[in-house]
Parts: structure tokens; sequence; C-alpha cells
């Protein structure tokens, strides 16, 4: 067994988004290419949740999609459990890598009872054979989330939002995983709710050891979640820390900026000094050269509007940005931004 269950290495995945073939032709056109996710790397201990946030539209969600197999990289690989996700060693633990879906309305089929929907892993994996043996595993599954073992006979149109989500995790749960990809599971939930299905989630990764990848934009979630955290911009990896690391000293001028963003009463008379993230997140169809974040920072210098950064820093903080390896900047490690 090696010590990161889950290893992202350079991945890298782009959509052909050009107009049809004809329509080129007559003006004169090429191909467009947009790039989702650009060279992305990081690793997952066994038992730990690593916590991927960013803008919307950033990439994350496909990032998740690229781990569990639902798309293939362009470039780059995703190592699980030491063998290649889409190799033949890998399909016989498929299993083990399951996802929980954004939307709890949309990831349920609504014309199934939710036995057959929590049972539906089991039977595709042939985990059991008999019908006896699924049911009393499914009534195990409910109680284990929270909910009754005679839900099992109702729809999914039946129970509220956080009772649809616990049933996803329960589907999830029915085929052994070690692995969870974590899609946004409760920005669809009222906050109350969201609470529940969180500790729900924590309380599942102690008893089970379950590591989990958490996709986010709700830094409160993925601080009370994460034990590592990444943060995403435009198809990229700009920072990587260990979670205590990240939310007291941000390195990426981009973190510092989403981390001022949060409200909080210490600061509510500090309101209208907070530095504000200004301009658009540039289109990733024609992104910017060098640092992909450069027209919104309010720290560039010459290189970044050429030269792209790499990851780079001490030990499990890392940063891609010029102004944390440049000596003349060397003050901006030690300050906030504004």
């Amino acid at each position: 067994m090696t010590e990161h269950l889950v290893s992202v290495e350079n991945l890298t995945r782009t959509f052909d988004v050009s107009r049809p073939w004809l329509n080129r032709v007559l003006a004169g056109e090429g191909r467009l290419q947009l790039k989702a996710v650009c060279d992305v790397s990081f690793t997952i201990k066994r038992g730990e949740t690593f916590g991927l946030v960013g803008e919307s539209g950033c990439g994350k969600s496909t990032v998740a999609r690229l781990i569990v197999g639902l798309m293939r990289p362009t470039a780059g690989r995703v190592i699980f459990n030491g063998h290649g996700v889409g190799s033949t060693q890998w399909k016989g633990q498929r299993h083990r890598l399951q996802m929980i879906f954004q939307d709890p309305y949309a990831s349920l089929n609504p014309r199934w009872r939710i036995g057959w929907i929590i049972a539906e892993p089991i039977r595709t994996f042939k985990l059991l054979n008999s019908r006896r043996d699924i049911d009393d595993r499914v009534r195990e599954l409910l109680e284990l989330v929270g909910l009754a073992a005679g839900d099992s006979e109702k729809y999914p149109h039946e129970f509220s939002g956080g009772q649809r989500q616990r049933i996803a995790i329960a589907r999830a749960l029915a085929s052994e995983p070690d692995f969870l990809v974590c899609d946004e599971p409760t920005s669809a939930l009222d906050v109350s709710v969201q609470a529940q299905v969180l500790n729900l989630m924590r309380k599942l990764q102690d008893e089970l050891g379950l590591t989990y990848l958490l996709i986010s934009h709700d830094l409160a979630v993925v601080k009370h979640m994460s034990s590592q955290v990444g943060v995403m911009y435009l198809g990229r990896i700009v920072e990587t820390a260990p979670k205590l690391d990240l939310f007291e000293a941000p390195q990426h001028p981009y973190t510092q900026l989403l981390l001022d963003a949060i409200p909080t009463i210490d600061r509510a008379k500090e309101a209208d000094s907070r530095t504000a993230i200004g301009g658009e997140v540039p289109s990733p169809i024609d992104p910017p050269p060098g640092c992909a974040f450069h027209p919104r920072c309010p720290i560039k210098f010459e290189p970044c509007d050429n030269v792209s950064p790499k990851l780079q820093g001490a030990g499990l903080a890392q940063a891609a940005c010029h102004a944390v390896s440049s000596p003349a900047n060397s003050v901006y490690t030690q300050t906030r931004i504004g």
C-alpha cells in the first residue's frame, strides 16, 4: 500500500468548441480549443481530505470527472492505489472509487425506488448475489446515513434535499469505496442542512477510513473538512498548502483576495477597505500570456506578463507566483494585500 492513495500528474483536458466545419470554411476560421484543465498535479494521502477551491468555471468539476474516469484526459494521468485510471489493473478495483454529485435533485432517478438506486452499484459490481443479501445491505446503508430502513420503498420526490444527498452518499458507499470525489455536495442545500451533511461525511470518514476529494467554492466548508487545500484559477493550480498554512498565511495573491472576500464579524467595519478582485476571469479559449491571473493582480510586475510561473515553495506549501520567489518582492510574502 502506498502512502498516497491518489496522484494526479500533469492533468490536462481540452475541448473542441469550434463551429461546424462548413461554417468555419465559409468564415475562414480555424478550430477553437478550450483549455478546461491545464497541467494540474496534486496528491491525496490515505484517510485525508483534499479540498479543491476556486471560482465557478475554473475547472474543478472537470478535474473530478477526469479522476473518476467519466472523461479521458488530453494529457497527463491519474494514479489510484498504484494503478492508472483507465488501465486494465484499475478496472478490477473500479468500485473502490465513487463520486457524490452536486445536485441531489438531478442525480437520483425519479422513476426508481430508493432501494433500487442504492442497490445499483452492488448489482453492477456483483458484490452480492442473493436478493435478500442485497436488501439487507441497502437497509444497513440507509441506517448508516441517518435514514430509516423502510425508506427503501419510497421514491426520491418524497425526500427533502438533505435527505436526497444522504441517499446519494449511501449509493456511493454501496460499492465499499476507499475514495470519494465530492463535487460541491452541499452547495444546493440550506446552511443548516449543509452542516448535518458535512458532519455525516466526517463521521463516515472516521468510521470507514475514507479518503475525500472535496470540491467547493465555499471556503468555510473547505476549512471545516480539509487537511490539504488546492486553489484553482482558469484551469490551473495556483497554490497548494496544508489547511492551516493556507488560511493563516496564503502566498498567492488570488488566494489572499479570496480569503479577504469572506465576510466576518470582526471585519464587518472594514468592509469598505477590503481589496476586491477586480476585472473578469479571462476566457479559457484565449487565456492571457504569462501568469493567468496577471490581468487582475494588484502586485504584478515584469515577468508576470510573459512567463508562466510554476508551483514552487518549501515543503507542502507551494504557490505559482513570481512574487513568492523574487528577492525584489520578498516583502510580499510577509504582508497581506491591501
